[in-house]
């Protein structure tokens, strides 16, 4: 599928394995996935795992949290969540450091489905508006996520329903990225 989430993303993470080249760094590499069997993995020694991302195909929804909460989500997040296994990856929007979450097998969908669900779940319970996080920050009530309704990208601080809008939709801030290569 050419959707233009998926564009930007594979546009991304291009660039992200770019930036650890250019590093002199080869793949990227986590320790933190050694053991975990996914179709990006490059090399796993039992010390770290090197990684690039990979197209899934077909592309996947995320069905279950559309079922969980009887809600359609954006068709941005599912191309989000839904075209590629890959590693979190670490970046910078402006002054913000982020890492982008990804799902690394069909195991992370699953997890990811249900913290999904729980992070909508609390959202109704406090009567805001539906978002879906896609990255995480050094501060830990917040994160950053794509508005169900709107599309925007948003940093959000967790049970306050403060928003702060950072680019019109993930298109426009996946490109503002910039790769950043850290240790494993």
């Amino acid at each position: 599928m050419n959707h233009p989430v998926t564009c930007a993303l594979s546009d991304f993470s291009a660039r992200y394995l770019q930036a650890w080249c250019d590093a002199d760094r080869g793949f990227p590499a986590s320790e933190h996935l050694v053991g975990l069997i996914s179709p990006c993995v490059v090399n796993d020694n039992g010390k770290n795992v090197t990684w690039k991302p990979i197209e899934r195909q077909p592309m996947i929804a995320l069905d279950g949290v559309e079922k969980g909460m009887d809600l359609a989500l954006h068709s941005d997040i599912n191309a989000f969540y839904g075209s590629q296994f890959s590693g979190d990856m670490s970046a910078m929007f402006g002054e913000l450091s982020l890492d982008l979450l990804q799902a690394f097998n069909d195991d992370d969908i699953e997890r990811l489905q249900q913290n999904i669900l729980g992070h909508l779940v609390t959202q109704r319970r406090m009567k805001l508006k539906p978002t879906v996080f896609i990255a995480v920050v050094d501060d830990e009530s917040q994160v950053i996520s794509i508005c169900n309704l709107t599309g925007q990208v948003v940093l959000e601080t967790l049970g306050k329903g403060t928003r702060q809008v950072l680019a019109n939709d993930i298109v426009a801030f996946l490109a503002q990225l910039q790769p950043v290569v850290v240790e494993g």
